[in-house]
């Protein structure tokens, strides 16, 4: 029970990172290939991964998997035109 009340935060922290990114995104106070946004995606998609990866939800992880990896490569990206 412990386990699953601290991967249900983890999850609900993932989600509200991800929705704060999109909410502003939508009202164009960033912009989706700004790092602050990208971060949000990251580190939301992330915990959300942990949390599927823990609860045994496959389809699940490899989504946030893949979302983690395109916010990643998006701050990659940024950072080498950045020099």
């Amino acid at each position: 029970m412990f386990l699953d009340m601290n991967t249900e935060i983890v999850a609900y922290l993932g989600m509200i990172l991800i929705l704060v990114a999109f909410f502003l995104e939508t009202r164009n106070v960033i912009e989706s290939k700004a790092p602050f946004y990208l971060i949000l995606m990251a580190v939301g998609s992330g915990l959300l991964a942990i949390r599927a990866y823990l609860i045994h939800e496959w389809a699940f992880f490899i989504l946030e998997i893949a979302w983690f990896l395109t916010a990643v490569i998006g701050l990659l990206y940024l950072s080498r035109n950045a020099d």
